[in-house]
């Protein structure tokens, strides 16, 4: 099990942890949510949760709570520039369907 980050995406996180006093790491999971099932939650950690998989990656860590660990299982996070915008960008294999706005996701897990 894994989540793995892209050089952009370590470096954008790396810029975080500087901006975020007592910063861990990126904390990374999903919520119900949205009309398919699932949303992702992205933000700085800055304390250590029991049950978390935390996964190190060039100095950054990623820290995945147990319940999300399932539908995140083998995700790439990237971050991408076009143009003015700017986002995080998350390639998760075990993606099935998403709805039309793009907000929440189904995984291989719920269509079997």
């Amino acid at each position: 099990m894994a989540v793995t980050l892209t050089p952009s995406a370590v470096d954008r996180v790396r810029q975080y942890l500087a901006e975020t006093p007592g910063g861990l790491g990126l904390r990374f999971g999903v919520r119900k949510s949205g009309c398919s099932g699932w949303a992702y939650l992205i933000d700085i950690a800055t304390d250590a949760r029991e049950g978390e998989q935390v996964f190190e990656q060039d100095g950054v860590s990623v820290r995945v709570d147990e319940a999300s660990l399932e539908q995140v299982d083998g995700t790439v996070i990237d971050f991408v520039r076009d143009g003015l915008n700017q986002q995080f960008v998350f390639r998760n294999p075990r993606v099935t369907a998403e709805c039309g706005c793009g907000e929440s996701f189904t995984t291989t897990d719920e269509a079997a």
